[in-house]
C-alpha cells in the first residue's frame, strides 16, 4: 500500500535505533565496515552506507521510482547521470534553458570527451525532434526552467525519447517531488540540485537521483568511479530536511503565488514570470503536470529602477546566492546563477540585468510583500 507524501518524507527509509530506541535515524560516520561474513560490503564510495541508502530509498519513494542515489552536490549528479548514458561519438539533445552550471559543464568539457551536443531553439517537441541524430542518445530537458520558469511539455518529451529509443532525463530541482513526479509522464530518470527544495535550510550541499533499477544502476557504475559521493552526516542532515519537504513546498507554492499575483500588479515591473499565473504562456501545460507551481519566480524591473539598488533596499529577503530555503532570496541570474556564460547566451536565453530570480520563502506573506513594497521606492 502506497504512503501519502507527507508519510513518505518522514518515515521511507528511516533506520530503526534498536540500541536505544530513539525517534530519528542513527548516523553512521565510520568509513570502514566489515567484508568478511557478511552479506552486503559497505563502502562509501559505493553509495550503501546505511544513512546514503536512506537518501536513496526516501528519494525513490518520493519520485515513484524503483531506486535512486545521492550525491555530493547537484552538479555531481547531473554529470555523473550524463556520463553515465553518453560516450565518445555519442550525441545529446539539450532544452535551450538550462542551468546555467550544466551549460558551463556541457560547454567546458563534453568537447573534451569527444561528445557531441546540441541546445533545442525553443521547448516544443518539434524543437527537441529536430536536433535528433542517428548518434542521438539523450535528451535533457529541466522544467520549470531557471531562471525564466519556462514550462516543457513533460509527456511529449518522453514520448518523443521512447519513439526514438532515447533516455530522457530531467533537471526536477525547481518543481521538488511535491510538485512534479516526471517519471509519471514517462521520464526515464529524475535528478535533483538537493542543496535546493530536499535540504530547504541553506545549509546542505548534496545531489539526487532516481530512476529504473536498470538506469540507476549504470550510473551507480559510472558514479563509483568519479567519486561524486555523499558524506554520512550530509545524508543525516538531508534526512532531518526532508521530513519537511511537503509542508514546507506547500507553503512556499501558496506563498510565491500571492506575491508573483502582487508583482504583476506592480508599477515598478515589467514582467513576471511564474507558471501559476494565468497569463503565463504555458500555464495549462504546467497545471496539466504539476500539483502546484513553486516557490520560485523571476520578475523584470522598470527601466529606471537599477536591480542592485533594489536588492540592498531589501530588509527582509536577503540578496543572496542558491535558493528554496525557508527564508526568501533574491538574486540576479548575470551575476550568479548564469554568470558563466557569455553574455551572448544569456541574452539568447533572454536573461539581461533588469531580471531578478525570487526564492520565496515561508515567512508570513504579508511581510515578504511588505518589504518588496518599500524597496521599490527607492
Amino acid at each position: 500500500m502506497s504512503k501519502g507524501k507527507h508519510t513518505t518524507c518522514i518515515h521511507t527509509g528511516e533506520i530503526k535505533d534498536t540500541q536505544f530506541g530513539g525517534a530519528i535515524s542513527p548516523i553512521f560516520m565510520a568509513s570502514s565496515y566489515p567484508y568478511m561474513d557478511t552479506e552486503k560490503v559497505r563502502y562509501p564510495r559505493y553509495f550503501n552506507t546505511p544513512n546514503q541508502e536512506v537518501i536513496a530509498k526516501k528519494i525513490a519513494a518520493l519520485e515513484n521510482a524503483e531506486a535512486g542515489l545521492p550525491f555530493a552536490s547537484g552538479i555531481a549528479a547531473i554529470s555523473t547521470t550524463l556520463f553515465a548514458f553518453l560516450k565518445q561519438g555519442d550525441h545529446v539533445v539539450f532544452q535551450n534553458e538550462i542551468y546555467g552550471g550544466a551549460y558551463n559543464l556541457v560547454q567546458e568539457e563534453f568537447e573534451n570527451f569527444g561528445i557531441d551536443y546540441s541546445f533545442t531553439k525553443g521547448i516544443e517537441p518539434s524543437d527537441f525532434e529536430e536536433k535528433i541524430t542517428n548518434k542521438t542518445k539523450v535528451i535533457y530537458l529541466e522544467t520549470p526552467s531557471n531562471p525564466l520558469l519556462t514550462i516543457t511539455d513533460i509527456k511529449a518529451v518522453a514520448e518523443l525519447g521512447k519513439k526514438h529509443k532515447l533516455i530522457t532525463i530531467i533537471d526536477n530541482t525547481f518543481a521538488s517531488p511535491i510538485n512534479q513526479t516526471p517519471l509519471d509522464f514517462g521520464i526515464d530518470i529524475s535528478i535533483h540540485s538537493a542543496t535546493k527544495y530536499l535540504g530547504g535550510h541553506s545549509d546542505i550541499l548534496a545531489g539526487a537521483v532516481a530512476g529504473s533499477e536498470a538506469h540507476i544502476h549504470k550510473i551507480f557504475n559510472k558514479g563509483k568511479n568519479l567519486g561524486g559521493n555523499i558524506s554520512d552526516f550530509m545524508c543525516y542532515l538531508l534526512e532531518r530536511s526532508i521530513k519537511t519537504l511537503g509542508i514546507r513546498v506547500e507553503k512556499h507554492n501558496d506563498n510565491a503565488q500571492i506575491v508573483a499575483e502582487f508583482l504583476e500588479q506592480s508599477k515598478f515591473v515589467k514582467k513576471v514570470y511564474y507558471p501559476g499565473l494565468k497569463n503565463h504562456p504555458n500555464h495549462d501545460i504546467a497545471k496539466a503536470q504539476m500539483s502546484g507551481y513553486g516557490g520560485m519566480l523571476s520578475f523584470e524591473l522598470i527601466d529606471n529602477l537599477d536591480a542592485k539598488a533594489f536588492q540592498k533596499a531589501l530588509k527582509l529577503i536577503k540578496p543572496s546566492m542558491s535558493l528554496a530555503g525557508v527564508e526568501s532570496t533574491i538574486l540576479m541570474p548575470t551575476l550568479t546563477s548564469h554568470a558563466l556564460l557569455s553574455e551572448k547566451e544569456r541574452k539568447k536565453q533572454g536573461i539581461d540585468d533588469s531580471l531578478l530570480r525570487l526564492s520565496v520563502g515561508i515567512e508570513n506573506v504579508e511581510d515578504i510583500i511588505e518589504d518588496l513594497s518599500q524597496a521599490f521606492k527607492i
